[in-house]
């Protein structure tokens, strides 16, 4: 394996140019920008097998993940998935005119309204997340599980004042 990467031939050449910069961020974050373009690209690969976008994974993995009856409130699905209203209420009309999710009304709540996962729509997200996992396995595979349970706690603590 190369002991160096396109990230360290940036930092040198920085470091040569700004020798009054410390460049020690790029050491992390350029190699967590690069990784993401490489997760990026395999997750596009894997929904289009499904064919879905990135956005209908987002809502319906959201859906799905909430269990049986595989539905959410426009409300949940924005806390979920970080997205405003407007974006979501297109994204629900989207995957409604797909037929991958219904609207409902809340039996709750009449005036309230349910996101509902129809069953092409779960079959799809079922496909892509087994798909997703074989690929993103494919990228962890260089690390041993012990330290791929490392990065993953070191990532945690990076992640948890921005969540």
């Amino acid at each position: 394996m190369p002991s160096s990467d396109e990230v360290d031939r940036i930092v040198d050449a920085w470091s040569r140019e700004r020798p009054d910069l410390d460049f020690s961020p790029l050491q992390v974050l350029s190699r967590v920008a690069r990784l993401a373009r490489h997760l990026e690209r395999a997750r596009r690969t894997a929904f289009a097998a499904s064919d879905l976008e990135l956005w209908e994974f987002d809502v319906l993995s959201a859906l799905r993940r909430a269990g049986a009856p595989y539905q959410l409130t426009p409300k949940a699905l924005l806390q979920q998935t970080l997205v405003s209203s407007g974006t979501m209420t297109n994204r629900i009309d989207r995957l409604v005119s797909r037929g991958l999710v219904e609207r409902r009304t809340d039996p709750n709540d009449g005036r309230g309204i349910l996101v509902v996962m129809t069953a092409d729509g779960r079959e799809r997200v079922d496909i892509a997340i087994s798909t997703l996992l074989e690929a993103e396995s494919e990228l962890l595979d260089r690390l041993p599980r012990a330290e791929q349970e490392r990065l993953s706690a070191l990532l945690r603590k990076l992640s948890l004042d921005f969540d």
